[in-house]
């Protein structure tokens, strides 16, 4: 398979994942991503988890429709998400909050482990 179609799939498959996160935020996930947001976060729970869920349908549709001479900015743009996001991981770690079948700490340090891993999708699925 030439290099090209995998990172062709593998941004598509990125922007879908991204979209049904996003639908999840505001539908039948929504208590759980409310266990990510940090205290600290100055908006009400759950406008956050609305704002995030519009934002990721938004990265997701990006990513899947964006002309090539625009991918990378896009990759970029949802590598920069993962990151900001990924307070809201070390927030459910930190809190021992259970979430998304994350009910022990060890598995929600592992969840941290996997952010990385986005960011680098996102980056290599849309960069040369």
């Amino acid at each position: 398979m030439k290099e090209e179609t995998i990172k062709n799939a593998a941004r598509i498959l990125l922007g879908a994942n991204l979209i049904f996160a996003g639908i999840s935020h505001l539908t039948f996930a929504r208590k759980d991503f409310r266990a990510q947001v940090p205290d600290w976060v100055p908006l009400p729970i759950d406008d956050t988890v609305v704002y995030s869920g519009i934002a990721e349908i938004a990265l997701g549709s990006a990513l899947v429709l964006t002309p090539k001479k625009h991918e990378a900015k896009v990759g970029q743009l949802a590598a920069a998400f993962f990151t900001a996001v990924f307070p809201g991981n070390i927030s459910q770690y930190a809190n021992k909050r259970s979430a998304f079948g994350l009910d022990t700490n060890e598995k929600r340090f592992t969840r941290l482990l996997f952010q990385p891993v986005l960011v680098y999708w996102a980056l290599k699925s849309t960069g040369k």
